[in-house]
């Protein structure tokens, strides 16, 4: 749910959630993706996990997305979003806080996020299905 107490819209901040801050060691990768204005205005808004199932916490400070998983508080992605739709990526590399090497497959399960996370409303319950899905299908079962 994006309302406070009194109906109005709430914009997620940093300070809204328990976050680390991104590791030493990453890597970087350019998306290059465009996004409609609603869709920034929705990334715009963040999300403020509501249930165990929403595993992702997201604020923008400016143009930059931060993006860390709910339960850990880990910074996985950083975007900084830029006019000509070639958004620099900063991504998580620490082993013990995110597996993924592959800059090719985080450019997968970003665009798979950044797909739900600019739906209006965000269905983290469908998100969490998809990612349950897919790491089944990945771990052959």
């Amino acid at each position: 749910m994006r309302e406070d107490n009194r109906g109005k819209i709430r914009v997620a901040r940093r300070s809204d959630w328990k976050t680390k801050p991104m590791p030493k060691k990453r890597d970087t990768f350019v998306l290059n993706r465009a996004f409609s204005d609603k869709e920034m205005g929705v990334l715009r808004l963040g999300n403020i996990p509501q249930g165990m199932e929403d595993k992702w916490f997201w604020y923008m400070n400016g143009s930059t997305l931060w993006a860390y998983r709910s339960w850990t508080g880990y910074c996985i992605y950083r975007i900084d979003f830029k006019e000509d739709n070639n958004h620099v990526v900063t991504v998580n590399r620490d082993q013990n806080q995110y597996g993924c090497t592959s800059i090719k497959e985080d450019i997968e399960n970003l665009n798979k996020l950044l797909n739900w996370w600019t739906e209006d409303p965000y269905d983290h319950y469908n998100e969490w299905l998809s990612e349950t899905y897919d790491a089944l299908k990945k771990a052959g079962r």
